[in-house]
């Protein structure tokens, strides 16, 4: 979105992922399928600047990493950013509470784009560790009712030679 589109009374926009962006973004986040995939931002100039505002929706298919069973999950990521053109380097002042603030994003020509804002907040919004509910991982325990680290390696060893 060009910046210089963007009105002074500010832009509302919603974007939904086609099928082939979401089959190219299932791969990258490692996912099992991404059935949804939509963003709604709002666009308000300031000055040079741009504050994007607004919601990534997704709908993620995932393998649990306890049970290896398929799961749903939602992601809802809030979206509140400032792009601002490239700045030369200001001298460091005395600490303020606006230099507390995150610096703003670089614009990359002139232009705000939303198709990789959602990409970033669904990948920062996916669980990288995926449980079903109610889903855990317990040791095995060993005869004297102490967990041991290689029990599951004796267990199967056992199980293979016969005994």
């Amino acid at each position: 979105m060009p910046v210089d589109d963007i009105p002074d009374t500010g832009l509302h926009v919603e974007i939904d992922a086609s099928d082939a962006i979401r089959a190219e973004l299932t791969g990258l986040a490692g996912l099992r399928e991404l059935r949804r995939l939509s963003g709604v931002f709002d666009l308000v100039r300031q000055g040079a600047s741009v504050r994007v505002s607004g919601q990534v929706n997704a709908q993620v298919g995932q393998t649990c990493v306890v049970t290896l069973e398929p799961i749903e999950s939602e992601v809802q990521e809030f979206v509140d950013l400032k792009f601002a053109p490239s700045l030369v380097a200001e001298p460091k002042s005395e600490t303020t509470e606006a230099s507390k603030e995150e610096p703003p994003e670089p614009l990359s020509g002139g232009k705000v784009d939303l198709g990789a804002i959602a990409t970033e907040f669904l990948l920062l919004g996916i669980d990288p560790y995926p449980r079903k509910a109610g889903a855990e991982f317990s040791p095995q325990k060993s005869e004297d009712g102490s967990a041991k680290p290689f029990a599951a390696l004796e267990a199967l060893k056992k199980r293979l030679s016969g005994g």
